[in-house]
């Protein structure tokens, strides 16, 4: 069985047409922390963000070859507080779910995966309209 070193994942890219814009709101907004912003080969920018204490990074790419904004990123993030969370981006303006999405109600399909709502859960869009979901940590 062949055997690799790695160890973790660590960047998953989300295409945002202004990167600025994107830095301001995953931030500001989100409350992450920007681990990088630098130019390289001349002209591209290289911007990364992560939660607090997080190991994976969110890297804010310049769309480049005609790939897409506003896409389901399958990229889901763990929370303390589903509710307060879904509350506060609510209140920020943010472009959430309406409802948290709870075990007895319909699945949806999001990331290629149907998801039935255990844990509660929630998705919300980035300015870009990219996709991601809220996904309350599960009790022990």
């Amino acid at each position: 069985m062949p055997s690799t070193g790695i160890t973790q994942v660590a960047t998953v890219f989300v295409p945002v047409s202004d990167q600025d814009r994107a830095l301001a709101f995953y931030c500001d907004v989100l409350g992450f922390e920007k681990r990088s912003d630098f130019v390289y080969a001349g002209e591209e920018r290289w911007v990364e963000v992560v939660p607090a204490g997080a190991a994976t990074a969110i890297t804010l790419a310049a769309p480049r070859g005609g790939r897409p904004t506003a896409v389901e990123t399958g990229v889901a993030l763990v929370t303390d507080d589903v509710e307060g969370d879904h509350a506060a981006l609510r209140a920020a303006g943010v472009d959430v779910d309406e409802a948290i999405q709870r075990e007895d109600d319909p699945p949806f399909q999001w990331g290629g995966a149907v998801l039935g709502g255990y844990p509660p859960m929630f998705r919300f869009r980035d300015p870009d309209g990219n996709s991601f979901l809220i996904v309350a940590r599960p009790s022990p």
